[in-house]
């Protein structure tokens, strides 16, 4: 037998061995991959993820907030962050809290944050959004970061509950959100998604306007909206432009925009909600006067 022939033959009779071996021997067990540890000291230096955390994040979880945090004008969750130490954001004072998380806005500062990475510091950063569905993706992604998935499943079910359960008037109402300097919210901005949630049509719409734009007094007056969103008497001279005697037979509500209107978060269902009270009752007004 040739040296080429007697390897060939040895490689052949190892192999069978080797596949014998492995057939007779046990399963070999399955990888398992461990999931980290939730954070146990998390930061937030913003006020609409201090909406999401105060939801989802289990007790003790959270050692400070936002200094909005407490804010009623600013914040839906005022009273829920009582009792929570709060945070300016500079990175100095975020650190000594020793924090094993920090949740940061896609606006947050760059020195801050490039501060906390260099110290090591983990930064989850949410982008604002402004629809339903960007505010489910943030409760998912929220329930991810502080490793509370099931907490994040309960807060989705109730936002899917409270957006089924919003009673809209029927089609045909018109609306402008009015701000200062004359400036009209667009269909893209979260004001103009409560909008839509509240099943008005926006007059701000078109080419170059889904951000908004100017609103010009002779603009508001052609398209003659049924209901003109305004901020409360005296929030800013501008606005005092509503007071033209051409415009006076506006519907003008004031006062609407509260802290509900300020986070893409849960509590904006509840802006919607009232706004869409609102619209039924004008539609109702028209029906009565067979408009």
């Amino acid at each position: 037998m040739s040296p080429r022939l007697h390897m060939t033959l040895a490689a052949f009779g190892l192999a069978l061995w080797a596949a014998g071996a492995a057939a007779e021997s046990p399963a070999a067990p399955a990888r398992v991959v461990s999931m980290p540890d939730p954070p146990q000291r998390v930061v937030s230096m913003n006020v609409c993820t201090d909406q999401l955390a105060l939801l989802i994040a289990a007790p003790g979880q959270i050692v400070a907030l936002s200094h909005f945090a407490t804010d009623p004008e600013m914040s839906a969750l005022a009273a829920a962050a009582a009792g929570f130490a709060q945070s300016r954001g500079d990175a100095e004072a975020i650190a000594l809290l020793a924090p094993d998380l920090v949740l940061a806005d896609v606006w947050s500062s760059p020195a801050t944050l490039d501060m906390l990475a260099r110290l090591g510091i983990r930064v989850e950063q949410f982008s604002p959004g402004v629809s339903a569905p960007d505010i489910r993706a943030k409760i998912e992604r929220m329930g991810t970061v502080l490793g509370q998935p099931e907490r994040a499943a309960q807060v989705l079910a109730r936002f899917d509950a409270s957006l089924a359960a919003i009673r809209r008037p029927g089609p045909g109402l018109r609306a402008a959100i009015y701000g200062p300097g004359g400036f009209g919210y667009g269909t893209a901005t979260l004001e103009g998604q409560i909008l839509a949630l509240a099943g008005f049509a926006n007059v701000v719409a078109g080419p170059g306007l889904d951000w908004g734009g100017r609103l010009d007094p002779e603009r508001l007056l052609l398209a003659a909206p049924d209901l003109v969103i305004a901020g409360a008497a005296g929030a800013s001279r501008a606005e005092e432009l509503l007071a033209h005697p051409a415009l006076r037979h506006l519907r003008v509500a004031r006062g609407l925009r509260d802290a509900n209107w300020v986070c893409a978060a849960p509590a904006m269902l509840d802006a919607a909600a009232e706004l869409a009270q609102l619209g039924r009752q004008i539609a109702a007004e028209k029906l009565a006067v067979g408009q």
